[in-house]
This record gives structure tokens, sequence and C-alpha cells, in this order.
């Protein structure tokens, strides 16, 4: 079974995508910020994760730094998810090495598909 990691703080998009992604098959994995996410990932390594920007504690973008600078982590597929859209805010995100970047508000349907074909490839 695949797994995803969902870094979030915000409560209703973690249960939203944490059932989204268990109807499809997933095993997924929650944390609230960076640093418990990388706690989990010591445990679990994901095949992918979704990660949020603005987090408290270990924001998204250092997490993002320390999971490619991990070689046990280096192959998890990264996807951020955030409410900052700027382009120099997405630029950014994928500069430090996501795999893709989904600006909130943002479809459910659209961020399955991206997962799938980001886990499959």
């Amino acid at each position: 079974m695949k797994k995803i990691l969902i870094v979030d703080d915000e409560p209703n998009i973690v249960m939203s995508l944490e059932y989204a992604f268990k109807k499809q098959g997933y095993s997924v994995f929650i944390a609230r910020d960076g640093s418990e996410a990388l706690v989990i990932m010591e445990r679990e390594i994901p095949d992918l994760v979704i990660l949020d920007v603005m987090m408290p504690q270990v924001d998204g973008y250092e997490t993002i730094g320390m999971i490619k600078n991990n070689p046990a982590f280096a192959k998890a597929k990264v996807i951020f998810l955030s409410a900052k859209s700027k382009a120099a805010d997405i630029e950014k995100g994928l500069k430090l090495g996501a795999d893709e970047y989904f600006t909130k508000p943002f479809s459910v349907k659209k961020l399955i598909t991206a997962v799938d074909h980001l886990i499959r490839a």
C-alpha cells in the first residue's frame, strides 16, 4: 500500500484529505508541522508528502529542505499545498525540490490525480 504523509495545521483540510486518500486506497499519516512530519518519516517513509508552507515551528520550506537533504527520505515526492499563491512563492517551492505546487483553495480531485501520477511515475 502506498503511503502519503499530510503535513498541515488546518484540521478541516487534514480531515478531508485523509478521508479522500484513504478512500483511494492509500495509507495516510498526519503531521501538524514540519518537526512532527520528520518524526513520522523516521518510522514510516512515505511515497509522497503533501506539505503546507505556513505552519507553526517548522514551516514547509524548512521541512522540504530537511526531507531532500536526508538520503532516507530524498526519494519521497513532495507536493506543496499552500495559501501562498504569488509566483515567487510557487517558484521558491519548486526550486526547493517540490514536484508540484497547489494553491488553496484547491480541487481535491486534481490533487488526487497529481498524487496518483507522481506515485506511479
